[in-house]
């Protein structure tokens, strides 16, 4: 069995209709699917998180970090404002 896992279940994974903890027979099914997942995931969801895929033998992890906010172009010096 091959599975994919999600670590950190955001609003919006649990607002998808993604499936967390999802197994699979095959080894490509499972690899294709979780591929499609994070690239949805990226693309698709609010932009608060990247998402990243790791494999581990037969098991697929997508981890969750929080997106850097955009630089505004301020150096912080106090006079942007």
């Amino acid at each position: 069995m091959f599975t994919i896992t999600v670590e950190k279940e955001c609003g919006c994974f649990q607002k998808s209709d993604f499936t967390n903890n999802i197994s699979f027979d095959n080894k490509d099914d499972a690899l294709i699917e979780a591929m499609d997942m994070v690239k949805h995931m990226n693309e698709e969801f609010c932009n608060k998180h990247n998402f990243r895929l790791e494999e581990d033998g037969q098991h697929f992890d997508i981890f969750v970090a929080d997106t850097p906010k955009a630089h505004s172009g301020c150096c912080g010096g106090g006079h942007c404002g």
